[in-house]
């Protein structure tokens, strides 16, 4: 079990739960300030964290980040290996590193393109989160085993240790992470099974962010695209 400064919340869509090689569970049961939420809505923050709230105290939305998909320019923009905070535009917010500093948490969405889009419009209280931009500097574990619409895209899991790891400054959690994740896509190739069609969905922040985080196509001006949900 890792002990993390930050939290972390998993917002996973029903039909997400038994997606062969899923990550979510597995990334937050190593992690002893990880909870996984399977549902469609929640009224807020605080309801979403369920057993990570604090007993009456209101977590403030400025201090946590919902991984965010953005637009492939979004993604360059930010460092090879690194991360930024952005506004609704893609910019980078002009106090990001003291806003970094002072996170309390990171949120993903876990479900396919469809299903991440459908978490993120139907909980308004995630445009008030900042707004986390990643560039994994390393190839998702799925390999061949799932179809990437880009070369960045990674599990929910990867995505959520990529960022651990830079925001705690503490490089060794990715691979500590990682580990239990790279021996279950192993095993599952010695196993000779092949991903199903459903599994095989070109990607969706966390994913565009379904399949994994970073690979869907953007929800649209209104509200910009949700945060890279993963399997």
């Amino acid at each position: 079990m890792q002990e993390t400064r930050l939290a972390v919340l998993v917002l996973q869509h029903p039909q997400e739960q038994d997606v062969d090689l899923g990550t979510a569970r597995l990334l937050t049961l190593q992690l002893a300030r990880g909870v996984l939420r399977v549902g469609l809505s929640w009224p807020n923050l605080a309801k979403a964290l369920g057993p990570l709230a604090k007993a009456g105290e209101a977590p403030d939305p400025r201090r946590w980040a919902v991984l965010y998909m953005g637009s492939g320019d979004d993604v360059t923009a930010t460092p090879r290996g690194g991360l930024r905070l952005v506004d609704r535009k893609g910019a980078s917010l002009p106090d990001e590193a003291e806003a970094l500093a002072g996170l309390d948490g990171i949120v993903l969405l876990d479900g396919s393109w469809s299903q991440a889009k459908a978490l993120w419009w139907r909980n308004a209280w995630l445009l008030k989160l900042r707004r986390l931009v990643i560039h994994p500097d390393f190839r998702s574990a799925y390999g061949e085993l799932r179809r990437e619409p880009r070369q960045e895209s990674v599990s929910t899991l990867e995505a959520a240790a990529f960022a651990l790891s830079r925001l705690e400054e503490r490089p060794e959690l990715l691979e500590a992470l990682t580990a239990p994740f790279k021996r279950l896509v192993a095993a599952y190739r010695a196993s000779g099974r092949r991903a199903g069609a459903g599994e095989k969905r070109p990607g969706r922040p966390g994913g565009r962010p379904g399949g994994r985080w970073r690979g869907r196509r953007g929800a649209g001006k209104a509200g910009g695209k949700p945060a890279g949900g993963a399997s």
